[in-house]
């Protein structure tokens, strides 16, 4: 017999699931179209990951961050990323000022912009190596480390990143170790006929829709914690761990088409993601338990940046969402516990 949902976590879901289409609404008063991107950014917001955003010039990426700020009671910054972007410069520096009292000098650390709640690395993979790392321990820790100082980020703290897959010349690939951090990798595709239509209505005929805050940075906070909050059934919890150990090359889980064109499968941040991810498709379904359809959902935006293709996968042109589909076609929903305790 299932067991019975207090009224008070009943309650605590409904009123996510209406936050949840507030935000979603507030989004779509400026983006036309693309809900899978506002579904998935949404989803990274309340389950504590950062984005990455990927697509070519003029989709709305940055649009749609600045949209969802408008959105929140939070700080809001933006980076524009450029070669020449320094360290320093996104995370701040030690500068010299003088007491007019005393006349007396001291150093005084001046904040970047990192500091704030939701940041917009716009371009990310136009920075150097370098600098792009220097996002790391903020994404990771929730923390910036400057001269044997430590300044903790103030919560909620979230990172999107955008990207443009097509110019190469003066961009830098993202450091594996970067990748790996972001919680969902989203494709940014170019809008249909009737959006496009749309967005021609909204931008150029004097059209200016005003986005008002629907959360503030604790509801986000207390979001995130019900969702962590949310059951799953260990074999449920099982396929997610099969489903991120089939993406490795010879494990007793991969498919042929793994084995064939995959160097390196994800790490167990891919496993965390899909996890945490398929709970929040559960609670926008209405359910406080996770189901087989909620980790498939999950899998494709929190795999497809964490698995490197080998030589031949680079040259044959395959794309890793096309081995994420294979996988998720092949490998079954439930197995005997005794297989699974492998």
């Amino acid at each position: 017999m299932a067991r019975e949902i207090p009224e008070q976590v009943k309650q605590a879901a409904d009123r996510f699931r209406n936050q949840f289409e507030g935000l979603r609404r507030e989004i779509h008063k400026v983006i036309v179209g693309q809900p899978d991107i506002v579904e998935g950014v949404l989803v990274c917001l309340f389950t504590g990951g950062h984005t990455l955003l990927e697509g070519v010039p003029g989709l709305g990426k940055t649009l749609l961050v600045r949209t969802l700020a408008e959105s929140m009671q939070l700080d809001f910054s933006r980076i524009q990323f450029t070669p020449d972007l320094m360290p320093a410069d996104i995370i701040g520096t030690n500068i010299i000022v003088e007491d007019p009292a005393t006349g007396r000098k001291e150093f005084r650390f001046e904040r970047g912009p990192l500091f704030a709640q939701i940041v917009l690395a716009d371009e990310i993979n136009r920075a150097t190596p370098k600098t792009q790392s220097a996002l790391l321990e903020a994404m990771q820790e929730k923390q910036i480390s400057v001269a044997r100082q430590r300044f903790q980020l103030k919560p909620p703290f979230f990172v999107m990143a955008t990207q443009n897959p097509i110019e190469q010349e003066g961009t830098y690939p993202l450091p594996e170790a970067q990748i790996d951090r972001f919680f969902f990798k989203l494709i940014v595709q170019y809008s249909g006929r009737q959006e496009l239509n749309e967005i021609l209505n909204r931008t150029t005929a004097g059209k200016n829709p005003t986005v008002q805050p629907v959360m503030t940075g604790e509801e986000i906070l207390a979001s995130q914690q019900l969702v962590r909050n949310v059951a799953m059934a260990p074999h449920v919890q099982d396929y997610a761990i099969r489903l991120t150990l089939a993406s490795h090359p010879n494990s007793e889980f991969a498919t042929q088409t793994v084995n064939k064109y995959v160097r390196w499968g994800s790490s167990p941040r891919g496993a965390q993601a899909v996890v945490l991810a398929a709970k929040v498709y559960a609670l926008m379904d209405g359910r406080f338990n996770v189901g087989f359809d909620d980790i498939r959902k999950a899998a494709t935006p929190a795999l497809r940046h964490r698995m490197l293709l080998n030589f031949e996968g680079e040259a044959e042109g395959i794309v890793t969402d096309t081995i994420v589909k294979d996988i998720l076609e092949q490998l079954p929903t439930g197995v005997p516990m005794a297989a699974a305790g492998k």
